[in-house]
């Protein structure tokens, strides 16, 4: 077996030669068979703390939110007239919410502060609370009224999910800065602990720092900065407790698995750690794997990417419903740029340009006109200014746009005709950018992927950076859409995609 170094912040480097021959020393995974109780240390008491305020947070907003929704209901459906039946109704109803929310997993505390899992959980006990009252009313023979229920669930799920919403802005704020923050040990090979931890460190909002890495002596460490750099021969429990981290991350590593690993959760489990174990599919979302028993073994199942079907014909109706809801709500707007661009420089109104949708296929796309019209003939003299990522072109200030081109460009007006192109089907609303003919002729054979579903008006990309992002990020961001699109992300991004356009991050 394998022994592993720590990697420590702020050390000397380390020795990582291999240990001799003839010495013995205890690989990393091996956990005494008898553990001694451990009390947990006193950092582990100060994230205690801050978790128990956001647990009675939560409650109190539950709470609030179930009194706020069952008052409103009382008041709408019956006025001044409610009996006492409904009085007692609606003073078990709040308490029949804490318990949903509570059977739903909504108080854990891996789930604090994460914000999809939080609200999935509030979604599902309003559906088992509406379940529980329809079931109780029938068993009953009570005639609860249905207004009073309809009324009474949505607008405490409502309620609830702002109150958690509000939760998650202050606790990323104090996460931004530092705080609240769970530290974490990273174990396993070195590509597979650098990684595990540049995803753990990504976004601050979900609250892991990594403070140390275990990896085998003999291995090199990629980014020889000092604080990631160690000394000296430790296993994973001299870890844990020399550097009172919270959370122990396993990296994908088939030494480390089994028996040793159930082992190390127990002991782990008395020092009150929590154990995470990287799957090594970085890329792919949680609703695509799930675990079942297979001949008394707990398997890793990965389901396919949906690519056609039932799912898709719902997005294409999603599509083209809202996307003519939204090209109605904003005709005026389309009007008046419309008019704006014609008096303000010479040329036709709409851009129109040839993009690859969905399996390759090539469509005309249409945008507002934000150039002077012999602005494809200045582009070579402009190509050693290029500030894009490499294969697209972009400039912060193209000497091309016209002035009114500007405003249209940060507010993302310019993209609003493609709204035209989601209702003839050749975009959607949500999905990856629309890529030139001559970018797709870059692609590697794995970029294709990306194409297996449309292209569309927002996506990741737009959320998360726009024209800042490499040529990779971006790519990387169309692919992860690609394989793991759903409804519910196409409704999250087109939420974001309203601050990000308020924001103009990213927009030239």
């Amino acid at each position: 077996m394998t022994d592993f170094v720590m990697s420590e912040g702020l050390a000397e480097p380390a020795d990582l030669r291999p240990a001799p021959s003839g010495e013995r020393r205890r690989p990393v995974w091996v956990v005494p068979d008898e553990v001694p109780a451990v009390v947990p240390r006193a950092a582990r008491f100060t994230e205690a703390r801050w978790v128990a305020k956001y647990r009675w947070a939560a409650l109190t907003g539950d709470l609030g939110a179930a009194l706020f929704g069952v008052s409103l209901a009382l008041v709408v459906r019956f006025g001044a007239q409610i009996n006492l039946g409904y009085v007692l109704l609606g003073a078990a109803l709040p308490i029949a919410w804490l318990v949903c929310v509570a059977l739903e997993r909504g108080y854990e505390t891996r789930y604090f502060g994460t914000g999809p899992e939080e609200f999935r959980s509030v979604i599902r006990a309003a559906v088992a609370l509406t379940a529980v009252v329809a079931v109780t009313s029938y068993a009953t023979k009570s005639q609860v009224a249905r207004g009073f229920v309809v009324l009474a669930v949505p607008m405490t799920c409502f309620a609830a999910m702002f109150a958690r919403w509000v939760l998650h802005r202050q606790i990323s704020k104090r996460r931004f800065a530092g705080r609240c923050m769970r530290k974490v040990l990273v174990v396993g090979r070195n590509d597979q602990v650098t990684t595990l931890r540049r995803h753990l460190e990504e976004r601050k909002t979900d609250g892991y720092v990594v403070v140390a890495s275990c990896l085998p002596r003999g291995d090199a460490f990629e980014e020889p900065e000092p604080e990631r750099l160690g000394r000296g021969e430790m296993d994973i429990l001299k870890a844990v407790d020399e550097w009172d981290v919270e959370v122990v991350a396993v990296a994908a590593d088939p030494e480390l698995s089994g028996h040793s690993l159930r082992k190390l959760s127990w002991a782990l489990e008395q020092r009150g750690v929590e154990l995470i174990v990287s799957p090594g599919i970085v890329e792919v979302a949680g609703p695509r794997i799930s675990i079942r028993p297979v001949a008394g073994l707990s398997l890793l199942h990965l389901e396919r990417p949906s690519v056609s079907g039932g799912p898709h014909v719902l997005k294409n109706v999603f599509d083209r419903v809202v996307g003519c809801f939204l090209l109605l709500a904003v005709a005026p707007i389309l009007l008046v740029t419309a008019v704006l661009v014609k008096l303000t420089s010479r040329g036709p109104v709409l851009f129109r340009q040839t993009r690859v949708g969905r399996g390759g296929e090539q469509f005309q796309m249409l945008k507002f006109r934000t150039m002077v019209i012999d602005a494809e003939e200045r582009k070579a003299e402009l190509h050693a200014l290029n500030q894009g990522n490499g294969v697209l072109f972009k400039l912060r200030d193209d000497p091309r746009v016209t002035r009114i081109g500007r405003y249209l460009r940060r507010f993302s007006i310019d993209e609003l005709p493609q709204l035209v192109n989601v209702l003839r089907g050749d975009m959607s609303l949500v999905g990856p950018r629309p890529p030139l003919p001559a970018e797709v002729a870059q692609y590697a054979i794995d970029d294709a992927r990306r194409m297996l579903v449309k292209p569309g008006l927002t996506g990741l990309w737009q959320v998360s950076g726009r024209s800042d992002l490499t040529w990779e990020e971006s790519m990387r961001l169309d692919l992860r859409y690609a394989d793991n699109w759903s409804i519910a992300l196409d409704l999250l991004i087109l939420w974001k995609t309203a601050r990000a356009v308020l924001g103009s991050d990213g927009a030239y």
